[in-house]
């Protein structure tokens, strides 16, 4: 498929898709090239791409991601698997701060937290 249909199909526009291939964030097993030098996307790209906006979604950076998808830098599963660890931890800790912040909010809505407003 060319590039307009991967950018319909997963709500990404062209710009962005190209970003990704300059970042080699689009392995080269997705795409291939025609008679015309036009890039021919596989299917499977799509499914790819939702993953990417997933990760992305949960503050993995561009480089993150290229370092994980990447297949010239040669990374070891080891290394690839400490990013995701780490990711995993922040997510942990955001979900902790979260918490208390919700607990908080809700004490502030019955009445039992000390603070400046009256809900």
């Amino acid at each position: 498929m060319k590039i307009k249909d991967v950018s319909k199909l997963t709500g990404l526009p062209i710009s962005t898709l190209r970003f990704y291939e300059r970042k080699n964030l689009i392995p080269d097993t997705f795409v291939k090239r025609d008679v015309n030098n036009y890039r021919i996307y596989s299917e499977e790209v799509v499914e790819f791409l939702n993953d990417v906006k997933a990760l992305l979604s949960v503050d993995f950076s561009i480089e993150e991601l290229s370092l994980l998808v990447n297949q010239e830098l040669n990374l070891t599963y080891d290394v690839k698997k400490k990013i995701v660890e780490q990711k995993i931890r922040e997510i942990e800790d955001i979900q902790q701060r979260l918490r208390k912040s919700k607990k908080f909010l809700h004490a502030i809505l019955e009445g039992k937290a000390n603070f400046q407003t009256q809900c």
